[in-house]
Protein backbone atom coordinates (compact mmCIF):
# COMPACT_ATOMS: atom_id res chain seq x y z
CA UNK A 1 0.00 0.00 0.00
CA UNK A 2 1.09 3.92 -0.54
CA UNK A 3 1.36 6.11 2.08
CA UNK A 4 1.08 9.69 1.18
CA UNK A 5 2.31 12.74 2.97
CA UNK A 6 0.46 15.49 1.74
CA UNK A 7 0.93 18.79 3.50
CA UNK A 8 -0.50 20.56 1.59
CA UNK A 9 -1.98 19.17 -1.36
CA UNK A 10 -0.92 22.74 -3.16
CA UNK A 11 2.72 24.14 -2.74
CA UNK A 12 1.47 28.09 -2.85
CA UNK A 13 4.76 29.30 -3.89
CA UNK A 14 5.16 26.76 -7.32
CA UNK A 15 1.81 26.22 -8.01
CA UNK A 16 2.13 22.48 -8.22
CA UNK A 17 1.03 19.43 -6.18
CA UNK A 18 3.61 18.35 -3.49
CA UNK A 19 3.19 13.80 -3.46
CA UNK A 20 5.73 12.02 -0.83
CA UNK A 21 5.15 8.59 -0.76
CA UNK A 22 7.72 5.39 0.07
CA UNK A 23 7.01 1.70 -0.73
CA UNK A 24 9.72 -0.38 0.96
CA UNK A 25 12.98 1.39 -0.29
CA UNK A 26 11.57 2.58 -3.65
CA UNK A 27 10.82 6.39 -4.12
CA UNK A 28 7.65 7.50 -5.81
CA UNK A 29 6.97 8.91 -8.56
CA UNK A 30 10.20 6.71 -9.59
CA UNK A 31 12.60 8.12 -12.09
CA UNK A 32 12.20 8.82 -15.45
CA UNK A 33 12.08 5.55 -17.18
CA UNK A 34 11.95 3.76 -14.04
CA UNK A 35 9.02 1.85 -13.57
CA UNK A 36 6.27 0.98 -10.98
CA UNK A 37 6.52 -2.98 -9.46
CA UNK A 38 2.69 -3.48 -9.66
CA UNK A 39 -0.65 -2.08 -10.41
CA UNK A 40 -1.86 0.52 -8.18
CA UNK A 41 -4.61 -0.80 -6.93
CA UNK A 42 -5.84 1.59 -4.54
CA UNK A 43 -5.99 4.36 -7.02
CA UNK A 44 -9.37 5.49 -8.32
CA UNK A 45 -10.17 5.11 -11.81
CA UNK A 46 -11.77 8.36 -13.69
CA UNK A 47 -15.06 9.05 -13.12
CA UNK A 48 -16.59 10.77 -16.91
CA UNK A 49 -19.31 12.36 -14.92
CA UNK A 50 -18.63 12.41 -10.99
CA UNK A 51 -21.81 13.68 -9.28
CA UNK A 52 -21.14 14.60 -5.69
CA UNK A 53 -23.93 13.26 -3.12
CA UNK A 54 -26.87 15.75 -2.91
CA UNK A 55 -27.20 17.14 0.10
CA UNK A 56 -29.83 16.90 2.97
CA UNK A 57 -31.22 19.39 5.00
CA UNK A 58 -29.79 20.58 7.99
CA UNK A 59 -30.12 18.62 10.56
CA UNK A 60 -33.84 19.48 12.43
CA UNK A 61 -31.95 19.67 15.95
CA UNK A 62 -29.63 22.39 14.85
CA UNK A 63 -32.46 24.32 13.55
CA UNK A 64 -35.12 26.71 15.50
CA UNK A 65 -38.32 25.32 16.23
CA UNK A 66 -41.60 27.97 15.45
CA UNK A 67 -44.65 27.84 17.02
CA UNK A 68 -47.22 26.36 14.27
CA UNK A 69 -44.58 24.80 12.32
CA UNK A 70 -44.48 21.19 13.47
CA UNK A 71 -44.92 19.52 10.58
CA UNK A 72 -41.90 20.55 8.15
CA UNK A 73 -41.82 17.65 5.87
CA UNK A 74 -43.16 19.40 3.10
CA UNK A 75 -46.72 18.08 2.98
CA UNK A 76 -50.07 20.11 3.43
CA UNK A 77 -51.26 21.64 6.37
CA UNK A 78 -54.00 20.51 7.75
CA UNK A 79 -56.74 21.73 9.02
CA UNK A 80 -56.68 24.95 6.84
CA UNK A 81 -59.17 27.81 8.82
CA UNK A 82 -62.74 27.14 8.83
CA UNK A 83 -65.35 29.03 6.75
CA UNK A 84 -68.13 27.22 7.76
CA UNK A 85 -70.09 30.94 7.63
CA UNK A 86 -70.03 30.22 3.73
CA UNK A 87 -72.75 27.50 4.33
CA UNK A 88 -74.75 29.83 6.39
CA UNK A 89 -75.24 31.71 3.54
CA UNK A 90 -79.18 31.33 1.86
CA UNK A 91 -79.56 29.75 -1.10
CA UNK A 92 -79.36 32.25 -4.19
CA UNK A 93 -82.84 32.74 -6.48
CA UNK A 94 -83.93 29.62 -8.24
CA UNK A 95 -83.47 30.39 -12.23
CA UNK A 96 -85.83 29.65 -14.64
CA UNK A 97 -83.85 27.38 -16.78
CA UNK A 98 -85.34 26.38 -20.61
CA UNK A 99 -83.44 24.47 -22.83
CA UNK A 100 -84.10 24.29 -26.68
CA UNK A 101 -83.46 21.45 -29.46
CA UNK A 102 -81.62 22.95 -32.23
CA UNK A 103 -82.58 20.97 -35.45
CA UNK A 104 -80.47 19.84 -38.44
CA UNK A 105 -81.19 20.38 -41.50
CA UNK A 106 -80.49 17.50 -44.23
CA UNK A 107 -78.05 20.54 -46.29
CA UNK A 108 -76.17 20.21 -42.53
CA UNK A 109 -76.22 16.79 -42.09
CA UNK A 110 -74.42 16.03 -46.02
CA UNK A 111 -72.09 19.18 -45.40
CA UNK A 112 -71.09 17.40 -41.84
CA UNK A 113 -70.46 14.07 -43.02
CA UNK A 114 -68.80 15.17 -46.08
CA UNK A 115 -66.24 17.23 -44.00
CA UNK A 116 -65.99 14.36 -41.99
CA UNK A 117 -65.06 11.81 -45.37
CA UNK A 118 -62.65 14.21 -46.42
CA UNK A 119 -60.12 14.11 -43.19
CA UNK A 120 -60.03 10.71 -42.99
CA UNK A 121 -58.54 9.33 -46.11
CA UNK A 122 -60.19 5.67 -46.36
CA UNK A 123 -63.52 6.71 -46.56
CA UNK A 124 -65.25 7.28 -50.17
CA UNK A 125 -67.38 10.21 -50.72
CA UNK A 126 -69.71 8.77 -53.00
CA UNK A 127 -71.97 7.48 -50.27
CA UNK A 128 -72.07 10.86 -48.92
CA UNK A 129 -73.09 12.47 -51.81
CA UNK A 130 -75.75 10.06 -53.03
CA UNK A 131 -77.26 8.93 -49.93
CA UNK A 132 -80.91 9.58 -48.95
CA UNK A 133 -82.20 10.70 -45.49
CA UNK A 134 -84.78 8.64 -44.10
CA UNK A 135 -85.09 10.45 -40.45
CA UNK A 136 -83.66 12.93 -38.25
CA UNK A 137 -83.98 12.62 -34.89
CA UNK A 138 -82.85 15.83 -32.57
CA UNK A 139 -81.76 15.72 -29.08
CA UNK A 140 -80.08 17.34 -26.35
CA UNK A 141 -77.15 16.10 -23.97
CA UNK A 142 -76.34 17.87 -20.71
CA UNK A 143 -72.87 18.44 -19.66
CA UNK A 144 -72.84 19.30 -15.85
CA UNK A 145 -69.56 20.29 -14.37
CA UNK A 146 -68.38 21.27 -10.49
CA UNK A 147 -65.08 23.22 -10.07
CA UNK A 148 -63.72 23.81 -6.97
CA UNK A 149 -60.79 26.51 -6.60
CA UNK A 150 -58.72 25.50 -3.42
CA UNK A 151 -55.40 27.04 -1.69
CA UNK A 152 -53.35 24.38 0.54
CA UNK A 153 -49.82 25.56 2.16
CA UNK A 154 -46.95 23.31 2.93
CA UNK A 155 -43.92 24.40 5.12
CA UNK A 156 -40.73 22.92 4.39
CA UNK A 157 -37.15 23.67 5.69
CA UNK A 158 -34.96 25.30 3.10
CA UNK A 159 -31.15 26.75 2.49
CA UNK A 160 -29.16 28.50 0.45
CA UNK A 161 -25.83 29.83 0.37
CA UNK A 162 -25.13 32.95 2.80
CA UNK A 163 -23.50 35.67 1.47
CA UNK A 164 -24.02 38.94 3.32
CA UNK A 165 -28.11 39.32 2.40
CA UNK A 166 -30.32 40.58 5.05
CA UNK A 167 -31.53 37.96 7.91
CA UNK A 168 -34.99 38.25 8.97
CA UNK A 169 -34.90 36.14 12.46
CA UNK A 170 -36.65 35.77 15.52
CA UNK A 171 -35.22 38.93 17.31
CA UNK A 172 -37.61 40.80 14.57
CA UNK A 173 -40.67 39.12 16.30
CA UNK A 174 -42.37 36.29 16.21
CA UNK A 175 -43.29 34.49 12.96
CA UNK A 176 -47.07 34.25 11.69
CA UNK A 177 -48.82 31.20 11.35
CA UNK A 178 -48.75 29.62 8.15
CA UNK A 179 -52.14 30.62 7.08
CA UNK A 180 -51.74 34.28 8.59
CA UNK A 181 -49.26 35.16 5.44
CA UNK A 182 -51.33 36.74 3.11
CA UNK A 183 -50.86 35.43 -0.43
CA UNK A 184 -53.30 36.22 -3.51
CA UNK A 185 -53.62 34.12 -6.61
CA UNK A 186 -53.45 35.52 -10.12
CA UNK A 187 -56.63 34.45 -11.32
CA UNK A 188 -59.29 32.52 -9.87
CA UNK A 189 -59.57 28.80 -11.02
CA UNK A 190 -56.47 29.12 -12.89
CA UNK A 191 -53.24 26.73 -11.09
CA UNK A 192 -50.56 28.71 -9.81
CA UNK A 193 -47.48 28.12 -7.70
CA UNK A 194 -45.36 30.49 -5.46
CA UNK A 195 -42.86 30.16 -2.75
CA UNK A 196 -42.37 32.49 0.01
CA UNK A 197 -39.78 32.85 2.81
CA UNK A 198 -41.90 32.82 6.25
CA UNK A 199 -40.98 35.99 7.76
CA UNK A 200 -38.60 35.72 11.03
CA UNK A 201 -37.68 31.99 10.27
CA UNK A 202 -34.34 32.99 9.34
CA UNK A 203 -31.10 31.98 10.73
CA UNK A 204 -27.06 31.54 9.84
CA UNK A 205 -25.62 28.11 10.34
CA UNK A 206 -22.41 26.58 9.53
CA UNK A 207 -23.10 24.19 6.27
CA UNK A 208 -23.97 21.18 7.42
CA UNK A 209 -22.17 19.36 4.44
CA UNK A 210 -18.77 20.62 3.73
CA UNK A 211 -18.82 21.37 8.05
CA UNK A 212 -18.40 24.90 7.70
CA UNK A 213 -14.96 24.56 5.54
CA UNK A 214 -16.14 25.93 2.05
CA UNK A 215 -14.68 22.91 0.71
CA UNK A 216 -14.57 19.05 0.35
CA UNK A 217 -13.37 15.93 -0.43
CA UNK A 218 -13.15 15.37 -3.94
CA UNK A 219 -15.72 12.89 -5.23
CA UNK A 220 -13.72 11.82 -8.56
CA UNK A 221 -10.05 10.91 -6.90
CA UNK A 222 -11.86 10.30 -3.76
CA UNK A 223 -9.39 12.83 -1.75
CA UNK A 224 -5.96 11.42 -3.11
CA UNK A 225 -5.41 13.79 -6.49
CA UNK A 226 -4.40 11.29 -8.71
CA UNK A 227 -6.86 8.58 -10.19
CA UNK A 228 -5.46 5.41 -11.97
CA UNK A 229 -4.09 6.62 -15.94
CA UNK A 230 -6.77 4.80 -18.61
CA UNK A 231 -4.50 4.29 -21.03
CA UNK A 232 -2.59 1.56 -18.85
CA UNK A 233 -4.65 1.05 -16.52
CA UNK A 234 -2.27 1.94 -13.55
CA UNK A 235 0.92 -0.28 -14.89
CA UNK A 236 2.78 2.58 -16.22
CA UNK A 237 3.35 0.48 -19.26
CA UNK A 238 1.59 -0.51 -22.64
CA UNK A 239 1.33 -3.32 -25.07
CA UNK A 240 2.69 -3.04 -28.64
CA UNK A 241 0.87 -5.91 -29.24
CA UNK A 242 2.29 -5.41 -33.36
CA UNK A 243 5.64 -6.40 -31.77
CA UNK A 244 5.31 -9.55 -29.70
CA UNK A 245 3.62 -8.02 -26.97
CA UNK A 246 6.27 -5.67 -26.59
CA UNK A 247 6.14 -3.17 -23.14
CA UNK A 248 6.05 0.30 -23.76
CA UNK A 249 6.74 3.87 -21.52
CA UNK A 250 3.27 5.25 -21.21
CA UNK A 251 3.62 8.42 -22.29
CA UNK A 252 0.16 9.50 -21.12
CA UNK A 253 1.28 9.30 -17.10
CA UNK A 254 5.23 9.13 -18.03
CA UNK A 255 5.00 5.93 -16.86
CA UNK A 256 3.73 6.47 -13.09
CA UNK A 257 0.50 4.94 -13.62
CA UNK A 258 -1.08 7.53 -12.01
CA UNK A 259 -2.71 11.19 -13.34
CA UNK A 260 -3.83 14.24 -11.97
CA UNK A 261 -7.21 14.50 -11.28
CA UNK A 262 -9.17 16.49 -14.07
CA UNK A 263 -11.88 17.82 -11.29
CA UNK A 264 -9.84 18.97 -8.00
CA UNK A 265 -6.35 19.18 -10.25
CA UNK A 266 -4.28 17.00 -7.91
CA UNK A 267 -5.40 19.28 -4.84
CA UNK A 268 -7.85 16.31 -3.58
CA UNK A 269 -10.91 18.97 -2.70
CA UNK A 270 -13.05 21.11 -4.22
CA UNK A 271 -15.32 23.95 -3.97
CA UNK A 272 -18.46 22.78 -1.52
CA UNK A 273 -21.42 23.51 -3.72
CA UNK A 274 -23.98 23.76 -1.56
CA UNK A 275 -22.50 26.76 0.53
CA UNK A 276 -20.52 27.98 -2.97
CA UNK A 277 -17.36 27.37 -0.95
CA UNK A 278 -18.73 30.30 1.43
CA UNK A 279 -18.93 27.97 4.58
CA UNK A 280 -22.38 29.20 5.80
CA UNK A 281 -25.74 28.94 5.04
CA UNK A 282 -29.17 30.87 5.55
CA UNK A 283 -31.73 28.95 6.98
CA UNK A 284 -35.32 29.57 6.57
CA UNK A 285 -38.74 27.93 6.72
CA UNK A 286 -40.12 28.22 2.93
CA UNK A 287 -44.09 27.75 2.31
CA UNK A 288 -45.44 26.43 -0.71
CA UNK A 289 -48.94 28.24 -1.58
CA UNK A 290 -50.59 26.24 -4.07
CA UNK A 291 -53.69 27.17 -5.67
CA UNK A 292 -55.38 23.94 -7.16
CA UNK A 293 -58.73 23.77 -9.45
CA UNK A 294 -60.66 20.73 -8.91
CA UNK A 295 -62.81 19.54 -11.49
CA UNK A 296 -65.90 16.29 -11.67
CA UNK A 297 -68.30 16.32 -14.22
CA UNK A 298 -71.09 14.40 -15.28
CA UNK A 299 -72.81 13.63 -19.11
CA UNK A 300 -76.40 13.25 -19.80
CA UNK A 301 -76.54 11.09 -23.28
CA UNK A 302 -79.34 8.69 -24.78
CA UNK A 303 -78.20 8.07 -27.55
CA UNK A 304 -75.16 5.85 -28.42
CA UNK A 305 -73.15 8.67 -29.08
CA UNK A 306 -70.09 8.24 -26.62
CA UNK A 307 -69.99 10.63 -23.24
CA UNK A 308 -66.58 11.68 -24.01
CA UNK A 309 -67.25 13.22 -27.42
CA UNK A 310 -69.85 15.12 -25.45
CA UNK A 311 -67.20 16.79 -23.10
CA UNK A 312 -65.00 17.89 -26.68
CA UNK A 313 -67.43 20.26 -28.07
CA UNK A 314 -69.41 23.49 -27.27
CA UNK A 315 -72.56 23.66 -26.35
CA UNK A 316 -75.23 26.15 -25.01
CA UNK A 317 -74.75 27.21 -21.19
CA UNK A 318 -78.50 26.67 -19.83
CA UNK A 319 -77.16 27.25 -15.81
CA UNK A 320 -74.46 28.77 -14.21
CA UNK A 321 -73.45 29.66 -10.45
CA UNK A 322 -70.24 30.69 -9.12
CA UNK A 323 -70.12 31.02 -5.10
CA UNK A 324 -67.97 30.68 -2.34
CA UNK A 325 -69.77 27.04 -1.81
CA UNK A 326 -72.77 26.42 -4.19
CA UNK A 327 -75.54 25.13 -4.06
CA UNK A 328 -76.48 21.56 -5.46
CA UNK A 329 -79.27 22.20 -8.08
CA UNK A 330 -82.87 21.04 -7.14
CA UNK A 331 -84.82 22.45 -10.28
CA UNK A 332 -84.18 21.51 -13.85
CA UNK A 333 -85.82 19.23 -16.37
CA UNK A 334 -83.57 16.20 -16.15
CA UNK A 335 -83.67 14.32 -12.99
CA UNK A 336 -80.28 12.89 -13.47
CA UNK A 337 -78.19 16.28 -13.75
CA UNK A 338 -80.72 17.17 -9.98
CA UNK A 339 -78.56 13.62 -8.91
CA UNK A 340 -75.40 14.64 -10.17
CA UNK A 341 -75.10 18.14 -9.03
CA UNK A 342 -76.22 16.66 -5.40
CA UNK A 343 -73.49 13.32 -5.65
CA UNK A 344 -70.73 15.84 -6.76
CA UNK A 345 -71.59 19.31 -4.47
CA UNK A 346 -71.23 16.70 -1.51
CA UNK A 347 -68.11 15.36 -2.64
CA UNK A 348 -66.54 18.45 -3.03
CA UNK A 349 -67.52 19.44 0.22
CA UNK A 350 -65.70 16.60 2.61
CA UNK A 351 -63.36 15.85 -0.07
CA UNK A 352 -59.82 18.44 0.10
CA UNK A 353 -60.21 18.21 3.88
CA UNK A 354 -56.15 19.72 4.20
CA UNK A 355 -57.32 22.61 1.24
CA UNK A 356 -58.99 25.78 1.76
CA UNK A 357 -62.15 26.36 -0.83
CA UNK A 358 -61.79 29.94 -1.81
CA UNK A 359 -64.30 29.70 -4.82
CA UNK A 360 -66.78 26.93 -6.77
CA UNK A 361 -68.09 27.03 -9.87
CA UNK A 362 -71.12 24.65 -11.34
CA UNK A 363 -72.88 24.43 -14.66
CA UNK A 364 -74.68 23.03 -16.95
CA UNK A 365 -73.70 22.95 -20.97
CA UNK A 366 -76.78 21.97 -23.46
CA UNK A 367 -75.24 20.08 -26.22
CA UNK A 368 -77.23 19.59 -29.68
CA UNK A 369 -77.51 15.85 -30.73
CA UNK A 370 -78.74 14.76 -34.26
CA UNK A 371 -79.22 10.98 -35.32
CA UNK A 372 -78.73 10.97 -38.50
CA UNK A 373 -80.83 8.43 -40.34
CA UNK A 374 -79.75 7.47 -44.46
CA UNK A 375 -79.80 4.60 -47.13
CA UNK A 376 -77.39 3.96 -49.77
CA UNK A 377 -77.91 1.22 -52.24
CA UNK A 378 -79.89 -0.76 -50.44
CA UNK A 379 -77.75 -0.51 -47.13
CA UNK A 380 -79.20 1.40 -43.81
CA UNK A 381 -76.95 2.87 -41.98
CA UNK A 382 -77.05 5.59 -39.25
CA UNK A 383 -74.67 8.67 -37.41
CA UNK A 384 -74.36 11.84 -35.53
CA UNK A 385 -73.93 15.22 -36.22
CA UNK A 386 -73.39 17.08 -32.74
CA UNK A 387 -72.14 20.48 -31.00
CA UNK A 388 -72.37 23.83 -32.82
CA UNK A 389 -69.38 22.47 -34.59
CA UNK A 390 -71.30 19.80 -36.06
CA UNK A 391 -68.78 16.94 -35.45
CA UNK A 392 -69.58 13.90 -36.97
CA UNK A 393 -69.44 10.46 -35.70
CA UNK A 394 -70.04 7.38 -37.83
CA UNK A 395 -68.60 4.68 -37.23
CA UNK A 396 -71.39 2.66 -39.44
CA UNK A 397 -70.69 4.84 -42.52
CA UNK A 398 -70.67 2.57 -45.60
CA UNK A 399 -68.04 3.46 -47.44
CA UNK A 400 -64.63 2.15 -45.95
CA UNK A 401 -61.38 0.89 -47.09
CA UNK A 402 -58.93 -0.68 -44.67
CA UNK A 403 -56.65 -0.97 -47.13
CA UNK A 404 -55.61 2.03 -48.70
CA UNK A 405 -57.66 4.98 -50.44
CA UNK A 406 -58.98 3.79 -53.28
CA UNK A 407 -62.64 3.72 -52.15
CA UNK A 408 -64.05 7.14 -54.56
Amino acid sequence: MFIYSESPYLNRTQGQPQFACTHGQQSYPPNQGQQPSKVLDDDPDENPNPQPPSPSVPPLEELNQFSGYGNMDGTPLQPPPSYNEALHLPPPQSQDITTTVPVVSEEQARTALLNHVSQNCCFGSKAANKMKFTNILPSSAFHYSLESYTEKRSPKWAYEPYHGQVIDGPFNGAAPFPWDIEARPPALFQSHTVNREVPHTASIKPCHDCIGLGRKRCCNCRGKGMTRCKKCKGRGYTFDYRINNERRHCDSCNSRGRVRCSVCNAHGQTECLTCNARGQLKCFIRLTIEWVVHHDDHVVERTSLPDELIRTVSGETVFKQELPRVWPINHFPDVNIIEASNNLVQRHLTGFQAERVIMQRQKVRAVPVANIHCQWKNNSFSYFVYGFEHKVHAPDYPQQCCCGCAVL
